[in-house]
Order: structure tokens, then C-alpha cells, then sequence
């Protein structure tokens, strides 16, 4: 026998042997399961379900009661007559193939009769608490009767004895109380015929409605003592009171007043017919309606007391204010009108004075028609309030305005002043800075400073003229001023350039005598001399002989330089 035939007889062999032992296994296994729901079959048969069902047979149900009864009896007896004897049946079939290796028949069967078995386990255990309930409930019905028929009594007494705090609305309540009497006597009789469960829903519906008419009593006494006593007083202190106020010449157009109160009168009326009927949420919310607009009311008729104070403490005043405004007013624009003058108004001064004295005429003319309305009781106290506060507001902003434009024309003045001093003072530097130059005794005046010079004077002479002008702009004369000034400085800085060149010029020559043997020397001192004496470039002259004399002896000219700016400083000390 080969070696290969010899290996496949063996595994033939190992897996018959496997399968053998997962019959056999299998088989004990079955066996067990078998055992096991042949036992829980037993336990379907409940005596105390039994003892059960004995009781409320005694206890002669009817109704609703009596249908759960019979219908859970009839689940219970089905299985204790039939569902018990077919899982016996199942059970045993599943043996008799089991003893047979029959495995996968007996599994089928197992799994069928598991699942009955669990059908009927469910239905014993919900039979048993149904039937519990039942005779739990005529215990607990009693017991529930009791309580409620105590909080009944109590409240009926109540309700008799402060049936004065209800209103009409005691005749609904009454009859609310004669519906859970009735309601009592139902469940009542519903328990002594055994309908329990019928008789329970009742008792739970009276439970509902005594909680309700609890919580609905305080709402109902506070609705009736609003509808009855509260909003009626306030009505009536309204409608007095905005009589009276009529009569004192308040007038009040925000709201008619009278027939605002006569809505809301309808409207009481129409709450109590709500109240009377317990329609206690539509009641709830007309309620509040009518508070509310009886609270606007109020503050409407308040808003006008704390304003006529106001109103009649200020009028006084408001008219001496607005005197004095418009005083003030024709008093600026005439005088700005005079100062236009003479003086050129830049930034619409007097139009804007014009604009202010026209706004103080129409609030002198706003002013004048609230007082005649006051007069004539057609003024609206809080209107003319908030109008005159901000009316002061806005004549504050205009005394401050108008004050400003005073003083801005106050200064022209001034400025005027000012402006012809400095073109006196501007003559006079120009000629002391002319005679400075005059007296070195130069050759000649570089073309550069005549100009200068020249500007400088027509800049003098045209802003002189323009002051005296018949009007004059004080704006364009003092940019013209500043200017002017810049350029005096100008032509100072020049002069002194001039004058310091010349006397350096005259130094450094001087001091070139040393190298006059040089060619460059004598180059640049014949050309430096021609550019002083003939030309008058004495800045020009001064780089030529200062640049020959530094190339021959370096430093010398920063020397001299030095030695005379030196003796300039100690000359202005001393001065």
C-alpha cells in the first residue's frame, strides 16, 4: 500500500470520528434543551392565576371590567387547555427524533417550541397582572372615591360660604358642582356593578376637574373684584378727572379721552359676560387688555399735570429770553452790516447772523401762537413742553454762535490796528537794512538784492494801499503781512551775505599780497577784483581768491573766515 493511499484512510478515518463526535454531542445537547422547556411547559399552569380568576368570577364584573376579565380568562385557558398539550406534543416529537440522530428535524422542532413557549410565558405573566389590577381596583377605586368625595365637601363649602366673592360667576360654578356630583354618583354605580376599570376613568376625570376649579377659584374672585370694583373706580376717576382738567383748559389730543373709556367700559362689560360663563383665558386676556389701556390712560393725564408746571413757571421767562434774543440779534446784524463796511466779511458772517436773528423770529412767532392756544385751552401742556425745552436748547446754541461772530468781528479791529504797525515797522527794517548796505560804501548793489529789495517794497506798498481801502480783507491782508515778513527776512539774510563777502573779499586779497608772485594768485585776484569793483558779485569774488589762496596755502582761507565771524560775535556782544 503506497504512502499517499495510507495518509487518505487516515484523514477519512479522523473525519468520520469528528462527525461522530458532533452527533453525539449535538444529540446531548438537544436532549438538555428538551429537558429544559419540558420543565418551563410545566411552569405555564399558575395556581395563583387560577385562585385569580376564581375571585373575580365571585365578584360579578360587568362592563369594561367584566370585558378584560373574560378576554384574558379566554388567553389564559387556551393555554392551559391547548398551547400546554402542543408543546408537550412538539417536545416529545423532538425526543423521538433526537433518540434517532434525526439533529436537524429536532432543531426545528426545538426552535418551534421555544418560541411558542416564550408566546405563552408572556401571556400567563400579562393575564396574571391584568387580573391583579382588577382586583386591585375596587380597593383602590374606594380608597380614590373617599379622598375626592372629602375634597368635594370641602370645596362645595367653601364655594357656599364665599359664594359673594364669585359674582355671577357662582351661577357656572354651581352647575359645575351639581356636574361632579352627578359624576360621583356614576362612578358610584358603576363600581357597585363591578365595572371597575369604567368606574376608575370617572373618578380620574373628577380628580381633573376638582384640580382645575382649585386653581380657577383665586383666578375667578381677582377677575370679578377687577371687573367689578377695580377697573370700574379707575374708569370713573378717569372720566372725573379729564373733566375737571377740560374745564382747567388742558387739552389733550393723543387719544379721546371720553370715548376711550367708553370703549373700555363696553369692554368690561363684555368680560364679565366672558367670566360668568368661566371662559376664564378669554377673560385673562381682555383683562389685561383693559389694564393696560387704562394704565396709558393714566399716564396720558399724568404726562399733562407735570407739564402745565413747567409750561406756566416758564412763560415768563421765555418771553424776556426771547426778548433779549432778539435784541441781541438785530443788534449783531447791525452791527456786522456796519462793519461790511469797512471790512471784507470772508466766511458769510453776516448771512449767518441774518439766518440766526430769522430762526429767533419764527420761535418769537412759534412762541407767540402756543401762548394764545394756552389761552384759549387748545394747548397741549406736554407738546409745548418738549417744543420750549428744545426751543432753549436751540437759542443757547444761538447766543453762543452769535457771541462767537461778534468776537470774530471785534477782532477785525484789532487786526486792522496790528496790520499797520507792522507795515510801519516792515518801512522801517527795509530802510535800516537799504542804509546798512549804503553805508560799507560798496562799488555797487548785486542785481539779486535790488530785486529783492524791490519786491519786498511793492509787497509794503500794495498791502499798505489795501488798508486803505474803503473795505479792506483782513484774511488776505494777513497771509500777505506773513509773507511779507518772510521775505524782509529774505532780503536781511542777503544784505548780511553781501556785506560778510565783501569784507572777506578784502581780507583774503590782503592776505594774497604774501603769494603775489604766483600765476594762479595773480589770475584769480585780477578776476575777483573785476567781479567786486565792476560786477558786484561779491559772493563770487570771494569763492575765486578764497579757492587760489587755499590751493597755494591750505586753511589759511578757513583761518580768516574764522578770525572775522569771530570778531562779528564779539562786535554784537558789545552792541
Amino acid at each position: 500500500m503506497s504512502s499517499g493511499l495510507s495518509i487518505l484512510i487516515i484523514v477519512i478515518l479522523i473525519a468520520i470520528i469528528a462527525v461522530i463526535a458532533t452527533v453525539v454531542i449535538l444529540n446531548k445537547y438537544f436532549n438538555h434543551q428538551i429537558a429544559e422547556l419540558d420543565a418551563l411547559t410545566d411552569g405555564l399552569k399558575d395556581l395563583s392565576v387560577e385562585e385569580d380568576i376564581k375571585r373575580l368570577q365571585k365578584m360579578e364584573l360587568a362592563g369594561k371590567s367584566l370585558e378584560t376579565f373574560k378576554r384574558w380568562q379566554k388567553v389564559y385557558q387556551k393555554v392551559d387547555t391547548k398551547d400546554v398539550g402542543e408543546l408537550k406534543h412538539l417536545l416529545e416529537q423532538a425526543a423521538g427524533l433526537n433518540a434517532k440522530f434525526n439533529l436537524i428535524k429536532t432543531h426545528q422542532l426545538i426552535k418551534e417550541a421555544t418560541e411558542l413557549l416564550q408566546t405563552n410565558q408572556d401571556n400567563v405573566e400579562r393575564s396574571k397582572q391584568i387580573f391583579t389590577n382588577l382586583l386591585e381596583a375596587n380597593r383602590d377605586n374606594q380608597k380614590h372615591y373617599a379622598a375626592l368625595s372629602k375634597d368635594y365637601q370641602q370645596l362645595r363649602k367653601k364655594i357656599l360660604s364665599q359664594s359673594f366673592n364669585y359674582g355671577n360667576a357662582i351661577d357656572q360654578i354651581e352647575e359645575d358642582l351639581a356636574t361632579l356630583e352627578s359624576d360621583f354618583q356614576t362612578a358610584k354605580n358603576l363600581s357597585g356593578e363591578g365595572d371597575h376599570e369604567e368606574a376608575k376613568k370617572v373618578l380620574t376625570k373628577i380628580d381633573t376637574k376638582l384640580t382645575s376649579l382649585k386653581t380657577d377659584l383665586p383666578k375667578i374672585e381677582n377677575f370679578d373684584q377687577e371687573l367689578k370694583n377695580v377697573f370700574p373706580d379707575q374708569l370713573n376717576e378717569l372720566s372725573n378727572t379729564y373733566r375737571q382738567m377740560v374745564k382747567d383748559k388742558y387739552k389733550i389730543t393723543e387719544v379721546d379721552v371720553l370715548e376711550e373709556i367708553k370703549s373700555l367700559r363696553e369692554l368690561v362689560d363684555e368680560n364679565k359676560k366672558s367670566l360668568n360663563k368661566l371662559d376664564l383665558a378669554k377673560v385673562e386676556k381682555s383683562n389685561k387688555e383693559v389694564s393696560t389701556r387704562i394704565d396709558s390712560l393714566y399716564d396720558i393725564l399724568t404726562k399733562e399735570f407735570k407739564a402745565r408746571p413747567f409750561v406756566d413757571n416758564n412763560q415768563d421767562k421765555i418771553v424776556q429770553i426771547l426778548s433779549h434774543m432778539s435784541n441781541a440779534s438785530n443788534q449783531l446784524v447791525a452791527k456786522l452790516e456796519h462793519v461790511d463796511q469797512s471790512y471784507e466779511l470772508t466766511h458769510g458772517e453776516l448771512a449767518e447772523a441774518r439766518q440766526l436773528k430769522s430762526q429767533v423770529s419764527r420761535m418769537n412767532a412759534d412762541f407767540d401762537v402756543d401762548c394764545q392756544k394756552i389761552a384759549d385751552g387748545d394747548g397741549v401742556y406736554s407738546q409745548i413742553e418738549n417744543k420750549w425745552l428744545t426751543m432753549l436748547d436751540s437759542l443757547k446754541e444761538i447766543e453762543k454762535t452769535e457771541k462767537r461772530l461778534s468776537g470774530d468781528v471785534d477782532g477785525l479791529f484789532d487786526a486792522e490796528k496790528i496790520a499797520n504797525d507792522s507795515i510801519i515797522h516792515f518801512k522801517q527794517e527795509i530802510s535800516l537794512v537799504y542804509r546798512k548796505v549804503e553805508r560799507r560804501r560798496l562799488p555797487g548793489k548785486p542785481e539779486s538784492f535790488i530785486q529783492m529789495y524791490t519786491l519786498v517794497l511793492n509787497e509794503v506798498k500794495h498791502t499798505d494801499n489795501e488798508l486803505n481801502q474803503v473795505r479792506i480783507n483782513m484774511e488776505k491782508i494777513s497771509s500777505e503781512l506773513i509773507q511779507i515778513q518772510e521775505d524782509i527776512e529774505r532780503l536781511k539774510k542777503e544784505a548780511d551775505e553781501i556785506l560778510n563777502s565783501a569784507d572777506l573779499v578784502e581780507l583774503t586779497m590782503q592776505y594774497s599780497n604774501k603769494y603775489i608772485s604766483n600765476p594762479e594768485i595773480k589770475r584769480a585776484r585780477k578776476e575777483a577784483y573785476d567781479l567786486y569793483q565792476n560786477k558786484y558779485e561779491y559772493k563770487e569774488a570771494l569763492d575765486v581768491i578764497a579757492t587760489a589762496l587755499e590751493k597755494v596755502e591750505p586753511g589759511s582761507y578757513q583761518r580768516i573766515e574764522k578770525e572775522y565771524y569771530s570778531e562779528q560775535e564779539e562786535a554784537e556782544e558789545e552792541e
